[in-house]
Formats: C-alpha cells, structure tokens, sequence
C-alpha cells in the first residue's frame, strides 16, 4: 500500500478508535481502542508507527515494562512492515502477541477494511 492514502472511511474509523482511547478513563478500554486502531491502521506505515507511539505511552504510564520494550519494538518496524505489506493481518499489535502473528479480524473493521 505504498503511496496509497487511507481511505475516508478507515481513517475516520481509526480517528474514532484513537480518540477514544485518549478519552476514555478505563484503561482495559484504552487497550480495546488502541486495538482496534492498530488492526485498522496496519497497512499505512505512519498511522500504524503513530499507533504503536500511543501503546508505548499507555505501557510507559501503566508501569508496564514488558509492553514498553515491546511497542519500542514494534515502533521500529512498523513503518517499514506497512510499507512492504508485511504486517499479520489482524494482529492487536499488543507485546504479548507475536510480531508475525495473524489473527481474526473483528467483522466490523473486516467489513470497513475489505470495503475500503
């Protein structure tokens, strides 16, 4: 997807799930939305390494090491995995999850993404 923008309709859907996780005040649900928009943004390089910045700094307020070091990880190949289009569809992005795992999308972002 190398030059190709986002379209509206995923990039308002990833908008949408950004915000919420920057609003809500249940931190299980910044997680869910953080989620979500890592699963949408995924094969866009700067809105999947600018979702990974925003579960680097949730894991760095939660005192979570673990997911700390592995949204770093994750920060560093993002942009180029987007690029090349070698990103695990469906992947949450999450450290507790395998960098080349794929895995279910949830049917509504399959729809909106398939869609698009």
């Amino acid at each position: 997807m190398i030059g190709r923008p986002m379209p509206a309709s995923v990039r308002a859907a990833y908008r949408a799930e950004m915000r919420a996780a920057r609003t809500t005040i249940d931190d299980a649900a910044r997680w869910r939305h953080l989620e979500r928009a890592h699963i949408l943004s995924q094969p866009w390089p700067w809105p999947h390494t600018a979702n990974h910045i925003a579960m680097f700094a949730l894991a760095v307020r939660q005192r979570d090491r673990r997911e700390a070091i592995g949204q770093i990880i994750r920060i560093i190949v993002a942009a180029p995995g987007s690029a090349l289009g070698r990103y695990p569809e469906g992947n949450t992005g999450r450290a507790a999850v395998g960098l080349t795992e794929p895995m279910p999308l949830p049917a509504d972002l399959a729809e909106l993404l398939q869609a698009a």
